[in-house]
């Protein structure tokens, strides 16, 4: 699964610079001259975090300029989306946004925002699969186990996500749809709660991206019972895709990427993304993505737009039929 031009106190960390030249428009201020705020709508630790820190500090070597990373995780990524839209549209405070973009378009019924006038695209920055994932000490091991075990106990099986209307939440609402089982979201402020519950056993199932979820299932702290894309992660290749394990024609995948607001300059949006992209194909940001299970899949702004307009609805039919609401 997967808006455009004319869309119309968190922890934070500045990155080191290296001098640049900036570069100036005709007619217009020199972009960047002065720091970047990129605003992440989880915790830190969550995978959209752990991006936006792996290309930070690429971009302000690039720019001369800090690049500072900005939590803001509350109300599923609504809070972080009203700081950017109401921000100065000058390039320098972007979104660091995810699947939960659409999905909260989607979800909310108010928004302090309006999601496809306040906005503008930038560029995807990549992909991932997400992981269904369950702690070993619950002793299911099989994606087949998890589904039986829900339709035996219908509405008495929970799972977490980071957030209401998240791409991990989506992601778990679609395996409900497609499995035809009753089982319960508990959203999280981020990735990191979500994860550490269900190790804990509090949760009994967690759909994540495979970020964070890899070094887990590696050192055993968290089963993998599947992952939800058409092909297995080269990261957790001894965990099958949802499909092989239990409900063929399942996909599904989670985006990120850069997020400006309205009616930020052109010539501002172009350079921002020409500079991400050239960062993502960079071999090193390649091999760090792809090492936590991420592909690189940098775009030009209308792209992106076109992507995010279609992922809106797209995630609002899935989330109109499985009855979820952001209460």
């Amino acid at each position: 699964m997967r808006v455009g031009i004319g869309w119309g106190a968190g922890c934070i960390v500045a990155v080191g610079v290296v001098c640049a030249a900036s570069v100036a428009f005709a007619g217009e201020p020199r972009y960047p001259n002065k720091p970047v705020r990129v605003v992440v709508p989880f915790t830190p630790g969550s995978a959209t975090d752990v991006i936006a820190r792996m290309l930070a500090p690429r971009l302000a070597e690039r720019w001369g300029q800090q690049v500072v990373v900005d939590n803001r995780p509350s109300a599923g990524g609504t809070v972080a989306g009203g700081i950017v839209a109401g921000a100065p549209p000058d390039g320098h405070t972007l979104l660091m946004a995810s699947s939960v973009f659409a999905g909260s378009a989607a979800l909310y019924p108010k928004l302090p925002y309006d999601t496809l006038r306040d906005f503008t695209g930038v560029t995807q920055i990549g992909s991932t699969p997400m992981v269904i994932g369950t702690a070993p000490a619950g002793g299911i091991k099989t994606l087949r186990e998890l589904i039986a075990l829900a339709q035996q106990k219908p509405g008495q099986i929970n799972f977490a996500s980071s957030g209401i209307g998240s791409g991990t939440h989506v992601g778990g609402e679609l395996f409900k749809l497609s499995a035809g089982i009753d089982v319960v979201h508990v959203p999280y402020k981020g990735t990191p709660e979500a994860l550490n519950d269900t190790i804990a056993g509090r949760i009994h199932f967690v759909v994540t991206s495979i970020v964070p979820a890899v070094p887990l299932v590696r050192g055993g702290r968290l089963t993998g019972l599947a992952v939800t894309t058409r092909e297995r992660a080269p990261t957790l290749p001894d965990v099958p895709t949802v499909a092989e394990a239990a409900l063929p024609g399942f996909n599904y995948e989670g985006w990120y990427g850069l997020i400006a607001p309205a009616r930020t300059p052109p010539a501002v949006i172009k350079k921002l993304s020409d500079d991400v992209g050239v960062v993502l194909r960079a071999a090193d940001i390649v091999e760090r993505l792809a090492a936590q299970g991420a592909v690189a899949k940098p775009t030009t702004p209308a792209e992106f737009d076109r992507m995010v307009r279609d992922e809106i609805v797209i995630r609002g039919k899935v989330l109109k039929a499985s009855g979820a609401t952001a209460e």
